[in-house]
């Protein structure tokens, strides 16, 4: 990954306003449409998450909004949407359940802080240790997550005349898909997605057909959030119940939005800036909290509606923010009455285009090496059965380093030839020399095959990594000078030698 050049924060304001400036003066209907279609899907999910954490409807609405639009402005991927999220509503259900939702706005707010050290830290500069098998496996866990979410709006569970209506429910979301693939053939002068939504809500309402709608999830707030501090004592009692559930909130999110950013990176074949994503992150959570919403982070299943409906700039980002409000403020009780299987629809055309279909083809899956498959349907499977993102693509990362050392760990090569004289024996050295591959290496050499008085160890095509290697390489030379041959080791690069000649006879294998 190139490393981005740094840049003051002033250029950097500059820089988003000029953005905003340019999609706005240049072609932005793309960018509202989409927007504007965000923003109606958005509506559903932050009600329910609001319902996993356990507080009103109006703390995920109003996170949503604001997130939404504080990342436009401070987001280092353009056309990615942030709002709150399914993840990091799991994380503060004990955190609400047992303190209320004042404790869970102060989290919010420090898990926004710890987010901006982070990003200072250059923590979006580890996202080169992510393997490709383990984006693959996200992205597939993610798509079938957004679709297993959608099953029980398709298959009505729960509802009361389910039996009745679900004939006509699977018709609407038929239909629905029906416009979201066949109008682009058609034309795409307007998002398929926003002609389902209008299509069918005019259809239901018109009709007066019964389904199931976005108002059944919840309701809908009609004031303004204000600003607040939140409602807990400043102590350091406070501290200690928040500060765990503030780490998680702040590692969870900016996994998920950090590895969003890439997958909409290599789609657009675009670059971004990790580390002012990551302090673009913190800085709206710690205005979310401010505004009584909850923690929130990149949504994949939003960003890749913006991205499939024409989104591309900051402009598409905030015009989902601002819709959203307007959408809840002023035409609530038309929002209301959206069928949930126009939304359904949608999110099912997310799904199938966010999983990585040739993943899993016969032919990719018979050339692909198995460790790296094998990685891949961990990170999935934990993912799928955990809901959470953070143990699926931690689990793929340790796998993945797992399978590289092994790999590693035997490619360390030894071979030899004696000098015409036949005083001297030349070893030569090859590989990758630490703290896994020591064992290897010290039973490379045939010390009691060695009819020389003098050995010579050049370590020219070898790498020193690690004190181990040093340790392991002065073992060598000790089972040598047991034998009565004197071994010289030569072919130090220049890191190796400093540390060779710094712990040589320091360390040993016993401490």
């Amino acid at each position: 990954m190139t490393s981005l050049p740094s840049l003051s924060p002033a250029r950097v304001r500059r820089s988003v306003v000029a953005e905003l400036r340019d999609a706005i003066r240049s072609n932005p209907r793309a960018d509202l449409l989409s927007g504007l279609v965000v923003a109606l899907a958005l509506i559903p999910e932050a009600i329910s998450f609001s319902i996993i954490a356990g507080v009103d409807p109006k703390v995920g609405l109003y996170a949503s909004f604001s997130i939404a639009i504080v990342i436009a402005m401070t987001g280092g991927r353009r056309g990615m949407i942030s709002a709150a999220t399914g993840a990091m509503a799991l994380v503060v259900v004990p955190l609400v359940a047992d303190y209320g939702v004042g404790y869970l706005f102060a989290a919010t707010v420090l898990a926004g802080v710890l987010q901006i050290g982070l990003g200072v830290l250059g923590v979006g500069s580890l996202m080169r240790f992510i393997p490709r098998t383990v984006m693959t496996g996200f992205v597939n866990a993610l798509a079938i997550l957004i679709f297993l979410a959608q099953v029980p709006h398709i298959l009505l569970t729960g509802e009361a005349d389910a039996a009745s209506m679900l004939p006509m429910n699977l018709a609407f979301i038929a239909g629905g898909l029906v416009i979201i693939y066949g109008l682009p053939r058609i034309t795409k002068a307007v998002p398929a997605p926003l002609v389902a939504i209008v299509a069918l809500s005019g259809l239901a309402i018109g009709a007066g057909i019964d389904l199931p709608t976005v108002g059944d999830m919840g309701a809908l707030p009609d004031t303004l959030p204000g600003l607040a501090l939140p409602d807990v004592p400043f102590t350091l009692e406070t501290l200690r119940i928040i500060l765990p559930f503030s780490i998680t909130l702040a590692l969870v999110g900016l996994l998920e939005s950090l590895l969003t950013a890439q997958l909409l990176d290599d789609m657009t074949d675009t670059n971004s800036n990790k580390n002012m994503e990551s302090r673009g992150q913190g800085i709206a959570n710690v205005i979310t909290g401010f505004l009584g919403g909850m923690a929130g982070c990149a949504m994949i299943g939003q960003s890749m509606i913006n991205h499939r409906s024409g989104g591309r700039t900051r402009l598409s980002t905030l015009a989902s923010g601002v819709f959203l409000l307007i959408l809840i403020l002023v035409l609530g009780d038309l929002v209301a009455a959206i069928p949930m299987a126009a939304l359904v629809a949608v999110m099912i055309m997310v799904s199938v285009g966010t999983f990585d279909w040739n993943s899993i083809k016969p032919r990719a899956l018979k050339h692909m090496p198995r460790a790296e498959t094998a990685v891949m349907a961990v990170t999935v499977g934990i993912v799928v059965l955990t809901h959470n993102l953070a143990y699926g693509v931690g689990a793929g990362v340790v796998l993945s380093a797992v399978f590289f050392v092994r790999k590693v760990v035997h490619v360390v090569n030894v071979t030899s030839v004696v000098d015409p004289d036949g005083h001297e024996r030349l070893y030569a050295v090859s590989g990758e020399l630490f703290f896994a591959s020591t064992n290897e290496l010290i039973h490379a050499f045939d010390y009691d095959a060695v009819k020389v008085s003098q050995v010579e160890i050049d370590l020219s095509e070898a790498r020193v990594w690690d004190t181990s290697a040093v340790v392991a390489l002065d073992t060598v030379v000790a089972k040598f000078a047991e034998r009565g041959i004197f071994a010289d080791v030569v072919g130090f690069n220049e890191h190796a030698e400093r540390l060779h000649s710094r712990t040589t006879d320091v360390v040993s294998a016993g401490h």
